[in-house]
């Protein structure tokens, strides 16, 4: 998974500047992505990649009040689709019983009308797109995984090939959200993605987990699979000089940078500073957690609930510049993901980023998360909040392990996970669709 709707805005990555003066076109592509356009990090970076290797992209993305229909961004051409909300997707207090079986299935209804809104604006954009600048290729990122939709008609009857852009593993993202047990919504999830990778000419998977589940679970040919990791782009490989503001605080700096949606355990990570702070007496440490999401202010009130007032900062949106400053400044970052059937599997592009800032990590231990990190983390039992608090001691008490395991980390990510390198599969992946 990767998909980091984080709140602020991506930098404007590199785009070479032969690219710019390439005369032949390598092929012509059409993005779809239900989210922002540059913030979503990901599809951000893969099309700034294959502008510079001299692709020619249009985008189709979600608009926020205030934004241009149209604008292009280092040389992609983005159309916007007002973004709308039909119901919220949280819970507001208890969600036991028959509440939380109400909230389920207005959940499941606001998904199946928004997915259906988004999918049907990109079918009748992309005509537009196709007569205004064509395509030869539609690249869907998911979720949703209804996109196929849009796709069908152009494969079809003119020939365009499809990409399936495997972000999420939406069935198992609806049970980690809910606490769902598998039902006629994770069936209908699964059916909607077992179509996305059938009707798809290849697939993009973010790990080695997704790609033998779209080998079990969609049938494809692993040699139709290209994984390409998520990674931190040059702009995140250099950083930033570090906040004043919390340098002058006098205390450890601890950092989360991500989402803030009911399955990326940050209510996780406020219990265990309740444990750090009032349980092990530990005053000396300030968290920064930088992100926004459907839990935004239901976290704010749990960490009112949890008396960690003065100790933690939920900043909400921040610009780019206040992110990387705030990051530079810590002494040690966080991952919180707890175990689930999406976490196990997924691979976050936080942990890529914290790496590439030289900080040593607390995490919990997820399959891939210590395939990412390795010996750039202190991993604790899934779930485990009072081990997890204990981990942050650790790292707090013992400042020369603060910076081997940072240096591991800058290592690690130098030398086979910046997106300058794990992006090398996108281009091959175009390549043999396109035969370039």
């Amino acid at each position: 998974m990767q998909r980091d709707n984080r709140g602020w805005e991506a930098p404007v990555t590199e785009v070479e500047a032969g690219a710019k003066t390439m005369k032949k076109s390598q092929g012509k592509i059409l993005m779809l992505v239900q989210n922002l356009y540059p913030e979503d990090i990901r599809v951000h970076n893969e099309a700034s990649v294959l502008v510079a290797a001299g692709y020619e992209i249009s985008v189709i993305s979600l608009r926020r009040r205030g934004d241009k229909f149209f604008v292009v961004i280092d040389g992609v051409r983005v159309y916007r689709v007002p973004k709308l909300e039909w119901f919220r997707k949280t819970a507001q207090g208890k969600t036991a019983g028959l509440s939380g079986v109400l909230l389920k299935l207005k959940s499941f209804l606001g998904y199946l009308l928004e997915y259906g809104y988004f999918t049907g604006a990109c079918f009748l954009l992309s005509f537009m797109v196709l007569i205004k600048d064509g395509f030869d290729v539609i690249h869907a990122h998911n979720p949703p995984d209804t996109l196929f939709l849009s796709a069908l008609p152009f494969k079809l009857f003119f020939g365009k090939k499809f990409i399936f852009d495997h972000h999420d593993l939406s069935p198992e993202l609806y049970m980690s959200r809910y606490s769902a047990a598998p039902g006629i919504p994770t069936r209908l999830l699964t059916a909607a993605e077992w179509c996305s990778l059938r009707l798809a000419d290849i697939a993009i998977a973010t790990n080695e987990s997704y790609k033998k589940i779209q080998i079990q679970r969609g049938g494809k040919k692993p040699e139709s699979i290209f994984v390409v990791r998520n990674g931190p782009n040059k702009s995140r490989m250099t950083p930033r000089s570090p906040s004043l503001k919390l340098r002058e605080m006098k205390k450890c700096i601890l950092c989360y940078v991500g989402c803030l949606n009911p399955q990326d355990g940050v209510d996780y990570l406020l219990r265990s500073l309740h444990y750090l702070q009032h349980t092990f007496k530990r005053n000396d440490f300030h968290c920064v957690i930088m992100g926004t999401g459907d839990s935004l202010e239901d976290l704010r009130k749990l960490a009112g609930d949890l008396h960690l007032d003065g100790a933690v900062n939920l900043t909400g949106y921040v610009s780019d510049e206040e992110l990387e400053a705030n990051l530079a400044a810590a002494d040690i970052c966080l991952d919180p993901d707890p175990s689930s059937p999406l976490n196990g599997v997924s691979t976050w592009i936080k942990i890529m980023e914290y790496m590439a800032y030289s900080k040593p990590i607390v995490s919990f231990d997820l399959q891939e998360t210590r395939f990412s990190a390795q010996e750039a983390a202190l991993f604790v039992p899934a779930n485990d909040e009072r081990a997890f608090a204990k981990a942050i001691m650790v790292l707090m008490d013992d400042p020369s392990l603060r910076k081997r395991k940072g240096d591991a980390g800058r290592k690690r990510v130098e030398e086979q996970l910046q997106w300058s390198v794990v992006s090398e599969n996108l281009l091959f992946a175009y390549k043999s669709l396109l035969k370039v």
